[in-house]
């Protein structure tokens, strides 16, 4: 995730776009930092999904053969790799 520092930033270039604009450079600094909080946000996302074991109501483990690959080769859920 993103340090404490650089969301703030984030939250004052955006409250400072709707009051008053922002110049070029804040405004590239601003799309540089929110493609850098998307692309923590989406790693950490990805981690967080690929961990995700499915188990129907019986209890029968129903993770998609995709996602069982993934698991297998991180070596997850005590699939074999």
């Amino acid at each position: 995730m993103l340090s404490p520092e650089k969301l703030a930033r984030i939250n004052e270039l955006a409250k400072k776009k709707k009051s008053e604009g922002l110049t070029d450079v804040e405004e590239k600094e601003q799309k540089a930092l929110r493609e850098e909080y998307l692309t923590a946000f989406r790693g950490g996302m990805r981690h967080h999904i690929e961990g995700m074991k499915i188990v129907d109501p019986e209890g029968t483990d129903v993770t998609p053969d995709k996602l069982k690959e993934i698991q297998r080769q991180k070596g997850l859920h005590g699939r074999d790799a």
